[in-house]
């Protein structure tokens, strides 16, 4: 592709991100907002996903500007999120070993709303684990490349999160 016809199509992509920017916004916002559980986290994940967008249009990185591609980028900026979160965990409390079993099953029959609730009491990395997994219907390797851990460790984080998340499931429920 010569320069003239990259410039060409990052404006055509562009115009199609303007185009588009009215559809996506509820559908991105919606995938962001019960998975960071603060809609003010989840706007502000909206403005990285879109300035994501833009940056990558403007270095000609992609092929077609979609909402399923937008959302691509906003899970990344979930993810990004919610290590930056699990960073900022770690320098303030050491996370306790639940040393819970990890042939435990998940119930998967379980309110939304009080899901929502239940997710926002726990720790970045166990949020984030859970939300891949479950919500995300992302494989154990797919979450462990995600949150840069191996295999063993994620299958340890989920494990604890689901204990986690059962110990405060009843508390959210009230």
């Amino acid at each position: 592709m010569t320069g003239n016809e990259a410039a060409d199509a990052a404006v055509e992509n562009g115009r199609a991100l303007v185009d588009l920017y009215d559809r996506a916004v509820p559908e991105v916002f919606g995938y962001l907002k019960p998975r960071c559980g603060d809609p003010a986290v989840a706007e502000d994940l909206l403005a990285e996903t879109f300035l994501a967008a833009c940056d990558a249009i403007e270095r000609h990185q992609l092929g077609e500007v979609t909402i399923g591609w937008l959302i691509g980028i906003a899970r990344h900026k979930l993810v990004d999120h919610w290590r930056r979160e699990a960073r900022y965990e770690r320098h303030l409390r050491a996370v306790a070993d639940l040393g819970e079993s990890t042939d435990d099953p998940w119930d998967a029959r379980v309110d939304a709303a009080t899901i929502e609730r239940t997710l926002g009491l726990l720790s970045a990395v166990n949020r984030s684990a859970l939300t891949l997994r479950y919500l995300d219907g992302l494989s154990v390797p797919e979450v462990a490349e995600l949150l840069g851990r191996t295999i063993p460790a994620t299958d340890q984080v989920l494990a604890r999160a689901r204990s986690s998340f059962r110990h405060h499931y009843g508390e959210a429920a009230r």
